[in-house]
């Protein structure tokens, strides 16, 4: 019973995210509007993106620092931070000035930190062991949840703008029922985990740990820079080469490329690392993503189908490796700091995305979008040379 019904329960845990997870790009996609709304610089206009992984990282830090998923119900807090973050990303429909709105998308950040971790932590709960593929799934979910705007963009291209935040609150709400009414508790509960400051010198100290960190930071590097500006470039791609193309169009081929192909590449990277070592798998989507970073800009006002090719590729290898670092830091950090190991590598890694989505495009405004992907192939680069390194810790792990 308990084996038939891990699977269901990986199916809502599943759904729940990518209903939740909705909420991250919310504001994202409807950028031009908000920009003649609330009269948006180029810096705020990038920060609208940038303060939810700030919040985010907040959230998980004092998440992590009091164990409140060790302390309380992790459903019910996937729950009310999913039905909590609905109430404050439908409050941007009240704003009417671009600082109330970062704000507003810097709480939504952190209740987003009560949603994404916490699914991690039920789903370790009914896969204790051999959890490769059900991470990848979760990813999946994460992956499409976050370029889920974008498709709900293609129906209501033509209405308000409001009609898409209305849209991804209800989705997050219908998230927290799910959790709350539908998800089981897992049979198996965890060892506590929780952040603990005096425990980050022996992160720091273990050095197969920190080269899967700076893996990680080279993917995070390129990862949300990548999702929140390779639309913008399609868009302005697209009407290059053909001025009568509608934004729906965009919006959908946005979806496809973050969205579709993202979660195929979660799976097959999730199926393919319980077969693989996991320094195998991450330097192989690095390299192809690299390589796509280095591509994507060639194509710009080129055929769109030409464009397709490279960001479907690039939307797969982006994303397949993101599961195998938190899982390579708990194969090498000890019970008693795995935790604050984790934490540690999630808030540094979504640090760097808020350097790398704020320099876009103030650099794409000087060497323009041919060039400015480059940018992003720094990433992972450093990735593939640390875990090149990690293989041999890896190699020599005893079974």
């Amino acid at each position: 019973m308990y084996v038939h019904y891990r699977w269901i329960a990986l199916w809502w845990i599943s759904l729940a995210q990518l209903f939740a997870l909705s909420l991250w790009f919310s504001a994202s996609v409807i950028i031009h509007d908000l920009r003649l709304a609330w009269g948006l610089s180029t810096f705020s206009e990038a920060f609208i993106t940038s303060s939810v992984p700030i919040g985010f990282i907040v959230g998980a830090l004092f998440s992590s620092y009091f164990g409140l998923a060790d302390r309380f119900n992790a459903k019910k807090i996937f729950a009310f931070s999913a039905l909590l973050g609905a109430i404050i990303n439908a409050l941007i429909l009240l704003s009417t000035t671009a600082w109330v709105g970062i704000v507003l998308r810097f709480i939504t950040g952190v209740t987003l930190a009560g949603v994404y971790p916490i699914a991690v932590k039920i789903l370790t709960q009914w896969f204790p062991k051999n959890r490769g593929l059900a991470i990848g799934i979760l990813i999946a979910a994460l992956t499409i949840g976050s370029a889920l705007p974008h498709f709900i963009v293609v129906f209501f291209s033509g209405f308000h703008w409001h009609f898409i935040i209305i849209s991804s609150s209800s989705l997050a709400m219908l998230a927290s029922i799910i959790m709350c009414w539908i998800v089981r508790d897992a049979p198996n509960t965890m060892n506590k985990t929780a952040f603990s400051f005096t425990l980050l010198k022996k992160v720091i100290q273990n050095r197969p740990v920190m080269l899967v960190n700076y893996g990680y930071f080279g993917h995070m590097w390129e990862l949300y820079a990548m999702w929140t500006w390779l639309p913008a470039f399609m868009t302005a791609s697209f009407m290059t080469f053909s001025p009568e193309i509608k934004p729906w169009f965009s919006a959908l081929a946005s979806f496809i490329c973050i969205g579709i192909a993202g979660a195929i590449g979660c799976i097959l990277g999730g199926y393919v690392a319980d077969r693989i070592c996991r320094a195998r798998l991450t330097i192989i989507s690095m390299g192809i993503s690299g390589l796509c970073a280095v591509l994507i800009g060639f194509t710009f006002g080129r055929a769109i189908w030409l464009t397709m090719v490279v960001a479907v590729i690039w939307g797969v290898f982006v994303i397949a490796d993101s599961a195998q670092f938190s899982a390579a830091v708990s194969d090498f950090a000890e019970i008693e700091y795995v935790g604050t190991a984790l934490t540690f590598q999630m808030c540094i890694g979504f640090m760097i995305t808020i350097i790398t989505i704020q320099l876009f495009p103030l650099l794409q405004s000087y060497i323009g979008w041919e060039l400015v992907f480059l940018f992003l192939a720094v990433g992972p680069l450093f990735g593939i040379l640390s875990m090149l390194k990690f293989r041999l810790y890896e190699f020599n792990k005893p079974t």
